[in-house]
């Protein structure tokens, strides 16, 4: 939990909240403010929309932490706002609401309109509050009202306001965060290769763990030196590039396609054997620059002889834990079916360059579309098999 203080309708507020919870949800749930309605969720529809320092903004996309020290006004608070005075009066002589889901945001909205417009153009407000939809009234309604408003103000010789009272512009919209901008925004992570070293390369519970096995038809002894062979494994993995090697430590990057997100995590490990028990780990860490995303990861593996010796089980157990905007998207079944792929394209690679054949290097580590969505599919047929026919078995 993060503590979060901010101004919200003048009043000061200095509140524990999660540091993924929207400013929607934090006036809505914390506050009770529910003036500020949630539509889309994805920052389109307008209805969310509240000021911040006085600049309108998309609140169920605005993360409450980044408003730190910020002055919030919601609906709630422009009860007695001159313009949104004026606003309310014209709406309903003008018939610009009809269900009021969106009258909150189009009010918000509407008022920046006033303060900027010099005068009633048309085109112009229909344009400012193209972010702002309404399922019911047309806007024919709502622009008239918007139009008669400002005729009425520049009438009485009230100036537009330039920018609409706009200073600077720091997190989220919010002027007064703009002095803490240093503090709120994340430093960029310097690439893990230039920071660590063997000894600052620590173990770590993972967050997830996932464990693979496959066979490969060649001794344990022989599979166990071409494990020390770390050039030649990471020949075999799709993905990764070495810049650096060293007895106990590697340094390079892999990188991995998650559907459209391609992610390039440069790092470095520590590589541990141990020739008696035909077993080993390597422990990595790693950043990726473009999202300011980091994991960490181990994978640890043990060679298991088969059919008298003649061939090898290889089990591994790969954990890991991912944290930045990439955490959002690695749930555990997207990086579970990727890691499968992975591994089989790895396993098949490592037979062909221990047989003396070209591996055949593929681009990035890669998830697709249309494999996440026939497995999805296969999922939900089992289950739909699964309830009829169990269904079936109880009658």
């Amino acid at each position: 939990m993060t503590t979060i203080a901010l101004q919200v309708n003048r009043r000061a507020v200095e509140l524990p909240a999660e540091p993924r919870t929207s400013l929607a949800d934090f006036v809505r749930d914390k506050l009770d403010l529910t003036g500020t309605h949630l539509g889309c969720e994805h920052g389109v529809c307008g209805a969310c929309t509240v000021l911040l320092d006085g600049v309108p903004a998309r609140s169920c996309i605005t993360y409450a932490a980044a408003c730190e020290g910020a002055d919030v006004t919601t609906i709630e608070g422009l009860d007695e706002d001159e313009i949104t005075t004026e606003l309310r009066a014209a709406f309903t002589r003008e018939h610009a609401l009809q269900c009021g889901y969106c009258t909150p945001g189009m009010l918000v909205s509407a008022r920046d309109l006033v303060l900027r417009l010099p005068d009633a153009d048309e085109r112009r407000i229909r344009i400012g509050l193209s972010g702002n939809l309404c399922r019911c009234t047309g806007y024919v309604g709502i622009v008239r009202a918007v139009q008669s408003v400002i005729e009425a103000r520049r009438a009485r010789n009230v100036g537009p306001l330039a920018d609409g009272g706009r200073t600077v512009l720091g997190p989220a919209g919010s002027g007064r965060a703009a002095t803490a901008r240093s503090e709120l925004r994340p430093a960029r992570p310097a690439p893990a290769s230039e920071s660590a070293t063997p000894s600052s390369i620590s173990d770590f519970t993972p967050a997830t763990i996932l464990d693979q096995r496959f066979t490969l038809p060649h001794p344990p002894a022989k599979v166990f030196a071409m494990f020390e062979d770390i050039a030649g494994i990471a020949s075999c993995l799709p993905g990764v590039s070495l810049t650096s090697l060293r007895s106990e430590r590697v340094e390079g990057s892999i990188r991995v396609r998650l559907g459209p997100i391609v992610a390039s995590f440069e790092g470095a490990a520590r590589v541990e054997r141990d020739p008696a028990a035909l077993s080993g780990r390597i422990v990595g860490i790693g950043t990726d620059q473009r999202s300011h995303s980091a994991t960490q990861g181990e994978i640890r593996y043990r060679l298991l002889p088969l059919e008298d010796g003649a061939a090898t089980s290889v089990e591994l157990s790969i954990g890991y834990t991912l944290t930045g905007m990439l955490a959002q998207v690695g749930r555990p079944g997207l990086v579970r079916d990727l890691a499968k792929r992975l591994i089989a394209e790895f396993a098949a690679n490592l037979d062909r360059h221990m047989s003396g054949a070209p591996s055949g290097r593929a681009a990035p580590a890669e998830l697709g579309f249309w494999s996440v969505a026939s497995d999805v599919l296969r999922a939900r047929l089992a289950r739909i098999f699964g309830r009829a026919f169990g269904r079936g078995g109880a009658e």
